[in-house]
């Protein structure tokens, strides 16, 4: 599949038709640029997976399964330290 910007992905996967380039949509449509919605999306991602991964652990746990515990807290601590990178891109280019 050809890059396109995220708004123009997220409209396809939601069965809308694909009408713009990603250079097109500069944030003329949405109010906000697609790198900036990236940093956003990829931010919301890295703690939804946080939260989805504590489910995980807890799963591993009560089956007594101590090496999957241990593989998705690793994991959980990957998606904070990515969420936490995010927060931080987020206040050096949108503002405090």
């Amino acid at each position: 599949m050809p890059h396109r910007g995220v708004h123009q992905r997220l409209r396809l996967l939601h069965g809308g038709t694909h009408t713009t380039s990603s250079s097109d949509e500069t944030g003329h449509v949405t109010g906000t640029k697609d790198k900036d919605y990236n940093v956003i999306w990829f931010t919301e991602v890295c703690l939804s997976n946080v939260l989805r991964l504590e489910t995980y652990v807890q799963d591993a746990d009560r089956e007594g399964d101590s090496e999957l515990a241990d593989f998705f807290r690793k994991a959980q601590a990957q998606s904070k330290k990515g969420a936490e990178s995010g927060k931080q891109m987020l206040k050096s280019r949108l503002g405090s």
